[in-house]
C-alpha cells in the first residue's frame, strides 16, 4: 500500500505566537507527521466587519464576538511565515498552509510553501482556485460541503488555469462532525469520478475514523494538533495533543502494514503453524505392512505434517508397504504403487 500522507494541521493554534508555531512543528516532527499546514490571511481579506462567529468557534472562545476580531488577533505576517518555511526545513517536515486570498497564495510562494491546500469553503470560488493552479504547485482540495458536480467545476477551474498537481480530500464541515454524517464510501465515489488520490480531512472525536478511512484506501489525513485542549482559540478543544497525535500516527502506520498485497496466501508463521494447527490423515491402530486401508483404519486428527484430509479417498483402498504405528501420521512413503 502506498505510504498515508499525514497533515498535522496547526491552523491557528498558535494563538498568533512563534513560540507556540514552533513548539507545534516540533511536536508534528515528534509524531511523525509528514506535514505541517497553517492558515495564511488577513481578516479584511475574509470576512465583513461584522460577520459573526460560527457556533463551535462561540462554544470554543466562550464569547459571541466578531469573527473579524478572532482572525485579527491570529494572523501571522509575511516574515512570520518565512521564518515558519524555514524552520520546517530544518527539522524535516513539509510546510503546507491554507491561503484564503489571492495575496495570501502570492505570500505563501514567496516563502516557499511546499503545496497549498485549499479550504472546503473556497471549494466553489473559482478565482481563487484559478489564481493558485497558476503557480503550478501541487494542491490538496478540500471538498467539505460540496456534491460532485462542485467538485468538477472547481478541478475543471484548476485544470484550465496551470494544471497542477491535485489530491482531493473528503471532509464534513461541522467541528466536531459526527460519525454518522463521515459518509467515508464517498472517498471511493470520488475516486472513481475524478482518477485523483483521496484524502480525509477528519473533524471528528478521537482517531477511529481516520484509521477507517486509511483502511478503505485514504491516501492523506489531515488532523488538528494542539500543545493543549484547554489554550485559549477557536479549535484547540477539537485537535489532538501531542501524545494522542503520536498513536494516531501509529495507528495509522500499523494499519496500512496490516493491509498487505491482497493475495490470499499463508504466511511464513502460519506455515508452522499449520504443522499443529491443522489435521492430517493417522493410523487408528497398529496397521501392518501389506495392510489394505479401509475409512476405519483411518482418523483425522492433528498434528497436520502428514497427509491432509482431502486425501482420505484416494488412500482408501491401497496397500501399505510398510507397517505404520497407531496415531502415526500417515505419509506418501507409507503405500506401495498399485491398489488391492
Amino acid at each position: 500500500m502506498t505510504k498515508t500522507f499525514i497533515i498535522a494541521e496547526i491552523g491557528v493554534n498558535h494563538n498568533g505566537s512563534m513560540d507556540l508555531a514552533r513548539q507545534l512543528i516540533d511536536a508534528s516532527v515528534a509524531a511523525q507527521a509528514d506535514a505541517v499546514k497553517f492558515q495564511t490571511f488577513r481578516a479584511e481579506d475574509l470576512v465583513t466587519p461584522d460577520a459573526r462567529k460560527a457556533d463551535y468557534q462561540v462554544a470554543n472562545t466562550g464569547d459571541g464576538g466578531s469573527q473579524f476580531d478572532m482572525l485579527k488577533a491570529l494572523e501571522l505576517t509575511e516574515v512570520q511565515f518565512a521564518e515558519l518555511a524555514d524552520y520546517c526545513g530544518k527539522v524535516g517536515i513539509q510546510f503546507l498552509s491554507t491561503p484564503f486570498s489571492e495575496a495570501a497564495s502570492d505570500l505563501l510562494e514567496r516563502v516557499g510553501v511546499d503545496a497549498f491546500k485549499i479550504s472546503s469553503g473556497d471549494l466553489t470560488h473559482l478565482p481563487l482556485l484559478a489564481h493558485i493552479a497558476q503557480k503550478g504547485k501541487p494542491i490538496i482540495l478540500s471538498t467539505g460541503m460540496g456534491d460532485l458536480a462542485e467538485v468538477a467545476a472547481a478541478l475543471a477551474a484548476i485544470r484550465a488555469a496551470g494544471d497542477p498537481q491535485v489530491s482531493l480530500l473528503h471532509c464534513v464541515s461541522n467541528y466536531p462532525a459526527a460519525v454518522e454524517d463521515c459518509n467515508l464510501a464517498a472517498i471511493d465515489t470520488m475516486a472513481r469520478a475524478f482518477g485523483l488520490p483521496v484524502g480525509w480531512s477528519d473533524h471528528t472525536e478521537g482517531s477511529a475514523i481516520s484509521w477507517a478511512a486509511v483502511a478503505r484506501g485514504a491516501r492523506i489525513v489531515e488532523k488538528h494538533i494542539t500543545l493543549d485542549h484547554d489554550l485559549p482559540g477557536p479549535d484547540h478543544r477539537a485537535s489532538m495533543e501531542p501524545g494522542e497525535f503520536r498513536d494516531f500516527v501509529a495507528g495509522i502506520r500499523a494499519i496500512e502494514l496490516s493491509i498487505g498485497s491482497g493475495i490470499k496466501a499463508p504466511t511464513q508463521g502460519e506455515l508452522k503453524t499449520a504443522k499443529v494447527g491443522r489435521r492430517s490423515l493417522v493410523a487408528a491402530r497398529d496397521l501392518p505392512a501389506g495392510h489394505v486401508l479401509t475409512a476405519d483404519d483411518i482418523r483425522i486428527m492433528r498434528p497436520g505434517d502428514g497427509l491432509k484430509p482431502a486425501a482420505l479417498e484416494f488412500v482408501t483402498g491401497l496397500r501399505l508397504a510398510r507397517g505404520v504405528a497407531a496415531f502415526k501420521p500417515l505419509t506418501t512413503a507409507d503405500f506401495q504403487a498399485g491398489e488391492a
